[in-house]
């Protein structure tokens, strides 16, 4: 007997929060969102895959049992979680963090390791302001700890404040020049339309990656700089180079679907998310699959309730997420909730991604004159990003400014001719 749509929805719900969590997908821990646009921030300085976790949780739990005043330890034990959170997409173990984190507190509340970890919780819960206090602290207290300046560098991204998490990158770069900061010099150079340079650091942080989660991490990058630039081969060959290196990958695998979608490859594309879905369901996935499907003529409300139930999910954890609504809301909803999101994303973080989001939710509710300046300043930094130029120039267009909505069409179209309007989703990722 076939299953139904809702108990397979039920079982992905169930796999999200957690069957997941017997370590589905290997991501380090330790890396910079993939980008502003998901607002998914990865943070630390020690790769770690969900099986390593798994042991350094049962190590760090048996010796609190034994030494329950170990400070150290608990902070050690709430950074895992957040990691384990990372890993696996499940939200619930932000809970368990920040448990640990306030018996670290209670015991120590000045140490850099403990208030690295509560930065580092409240960058995953997406609270970037609340993060950068934390962090600057620790840093106040121990200024070569790079975990600290890591926090720094992804918070102040999401926040907008650029020159500020291009010092913190500097500022890892001169502590311990590494994987960890060279990725984030990579992005950081990405957001200012350096491709050569992003290419470059993910070079170095290729040459410096030991471990297969590293190694994938670096070849998955490359493949996004290459997918994003129009290069569907090249972006091919370094997701299999990732995937070659640690097969379990969820991200490389997700590529692969990227570029077969992009490339015409539609059935090929289903079957890939359909895998990377049931291993890992977070919202950019979902939302992929979902746009593939429906291009595809094929129903993908079955992935919409899959979205809508991660949002419970992620809600009851404490992580705000009105980027992801803002976005889903304007290319396949409501664009009056649409704006209501991106408003109050831009209020928390109004970095260029959320700046897009609301002028394209303004845009697609019929208020493109508002809408302007803020496409204006999502498109302002350089990142040669198809898809917010595209929202540009259509917004441009809707104002007969027909000069400008031509010239940044032909940027979008310099930048990814790859790029398919009808697959938004798959053009937010860097």
């Amino acid at each position: 007997m076939k299953t139904s749509a809702k108990a397979r929805t039920a079982a992905a719900v169930l796999g999200l929060a957690a069957a997941l969590t017997l370590g589905a997908a290997l991501i380090p821990g330790d890396r910079p969102a993939p980008a502003p646009a998901a607002a998914r921030v990865e943070l630390g300085e020690t790769p770690v895959s969900a099986v390593s976790l798994d042991g350094a949780i049962k190590a760090l739990t048996a010796r609190l049992r034994r030494l329950p005043a170990d400070h150290l330890a608990w902070a050690r034990l709430g950074s895992a979680h957040i990691q384990r959170a990372r890993v696996t997409g499940d939200p619930s173990y932000y809970p368990r963090a920040e448990e640990a984190l306030a018996r670290a507190t209670a015991l120590s509340p000045g140490d850099p390791e403990v208030l690295t970890g509560l930065a580092s919780l409240a960058a995953g819960r997406h609270e970037f302001a609340e993060a950068v206090r934390l962090a600057r602290s620790s840093v106040a207290a121990n200024p070569y700890g790079q975990g600290a300046h890591a926090v720094l560098a992804d918070a102040y991204t999401q926040l907008g404040r650029y020159g500020e998490a291009t010092r913190a990158v500097d500022r890892m770069m001169e502590l311990r020049p590494g994987v960890v900061a060279f990725t984030r010099a990579s992005y950081d150079a990405e957001l200012r339309g350096d491709r050569t340079m992003a290419r470059r650091m993910l070079e170095h942080a290729l040459s410096d990656a030991f471990s297969p989660d590293d190694v994938a991490y670096c070849r998955h990058y490359l493949g996004e700089l290459a997918l994003h630039s129009g290069d569907l081969r090249g972006a091919a060959e370094q997701y299999r180079l990732a995937l070659e290196a640690a097969p379990g990958f969820v991200p490389a695998l997700a590529g692969n679907a990227r570029a077969a979608a992009l490339d015409g490859r539609t059935t090929e594309a289903i079957d890939r998310y359909a895998t990377v879905v049931a291993r890992l369901p977070l919202a950019q996935y979902v939302v992929e699959y979902a746009e593939v499907l429906a291009a595809a003529g094929r129903d993908p409300s079955e992935q919409w309730s899959l979205l809508r139930a991660q949002r419970s999910l992620t809600r009851e954890a404490g992580v705000l997420d009105d980027l992801t609504w803002a976005e889903y809301e304007a290319d396949h909803g409501s664009p009056a909730l649409a704006v209501t999101h991106a408003r109050a994303e831009y209020a928390r973080n109004p970095n260029v991604v959320a700046a897009d989001a609301l002028a394209w939710a303004l845009h697609r509710d019929g208020r493109s004159r508002e809408a302007l300046p803020y496409a204006r300043k999502a498109t302002a930094t350089g990142w040669r990003n198809a898809l917010l130029l595209h929202h540009r120039a259509e917004i441009e267009r809707a104002l007969g400014m027909a000069t400008e909505a031509r010239r940044s069409a032909a940027r979008a179209r310099a930048a990814n001719p790859s790029f398919s309007p009808g697959l938004p989703a798959l053009a937010r990722l860097s």
